[in-house]
């Protein structure tokens, strides 16, 4: 007898493969604040979690939820590894991006930016296109709905609503349309054949979700029941959060893919043009998702080493 448990086409499954694109990956055209370390085990955790951990869910020593946090992790040659962090005059930051976010996260992102000597961006658009303030994503696209609707849901913001793309610094480092199209065709990739490898991705995890006896499908349909269902909400997605980053970093491996691995060979050709070019300070502000294969381009092709970690928060999950 089949088992509707484990069906690829839950709602569930399909809920939780679009949120992994529309928050980490995405092609759609309270404050934030620094987690402080002082405690030595509390610095070799962080150090340990460079360039492994992107997304995570910080709780109280009770396990309730605070809130969604996204990394920074700083990147320096290593002749230069032993020298104060915050004061390197060259460096690369992979920084973190969750698509629809709190307010304070875009202010303290926008805060941040301006330091770079060039901050790189993705964005699946024609070269030369202007993101002008406030402009948001079409509804048009599927992915642009959903972030639009779960923007409402949760009564939080849109990243390209709330971001200052407008500014000198601000580089695009993606595809055009046209070249995403053009590098799906030479791989013989197809938007369905994405969904399955993702969907495939969902049902491994659901299986192992319910061996620990976990369900988020009770998760998430207790939080649309809630009166306090926007903040109960975030927290059910926030519980998910760490393994949807975890299915689009299936997507660069040896295989590769167009979303993930060829997108971020473009970001980095255009970070090797701007350190030609004499820029020092860079970051590269990408869906987190994409960033374990940066990681490993970074370390491995370009011969940095991460040096530090800032987690920022995107989603305050506190009672008000």
């Amino acid at each position: 007898m089949i088992n509707k448990k484990h069906l690829p086409w839950r709602p569930i499954n399909l809920l939780r493969s679009l949120l992994a694109l529309a928050f980490f990956g995405s092609v759609a055209s309270v404050w934030a604040q620094p987690q402080v370390l002082d405690a030595p085990d509390e610095a070799q955790e962080a150090s340990a979690e460079m360039g492994e951990r992107w997304v995570r869910l910080s709780c109280d020593d009770r396990q309730k939820p605070l809130a969604l946090e996204v990394a920074i992790v700083r990147y320096v040659r290593p002749e230069l590894a032993n020298q104060p962090a915050e004061g390197a005059s060259e460096y690369v930051d992979l920084v973190g991006a969750v698509h629809i976010g709190d307010l304070g996260y875009y202010a303290e992102l926008n805060r941040r930016f301006k330091s770079y000597d060039a901050l790189l961006y993705e964005l699946v658009a024609p070269e030369g296109t202007v993101v002008e303030p406030g402009r948001g994503t079409s509804n048009l696209n599927p992915l642009g709905a959903m972030q639009n609707g779960m923007k409402s849901m949760l009564e939080i913001e849109h990243q390209l609503e709330q971001i200052d793309y407008m500014r000198p610094n601000f580089v695009h480092a993606d595809f055009s349309p046209a070249e995403f199209m053009k590098s799906m065709k030479d791989r013989d990739e197809g938007f369905m054949q994405l969904y399955f490898r993702m969907i495939g991705q969902a049902v491994a995890q659901q299986s192992q979700q319910a061996a620990q006896g976990e369900s988020s499908d009770l998760d998430i349909f207790t939080a649309l029941l809630s009166k306090d269902r926007p903040r109960m909400l975030k927290i059910a997605l926030a519980k998910q959060f760490e393994s949807m980053e975890s299915m689009l970093v299936a997507f660069s491996g040896p295989e590769g893919s167009t979303l993930i691995t060829e997108r971020n060979s473009r970001a980095l050709e255009v970070l090797r043009q701007q350190q030609a070019a004499g820029k020092h300070k860079l970051g590269i502000f990408y869906g987190a998702g994409h960033l374990s294969d940066m990681h490993e381009r970074l370390v491995n092709d370009f011969g940095l080493v991460p040096v530090d970690i800032i987690w920022l928060e995107a989603w305050n999950l506190r009672a008000k």
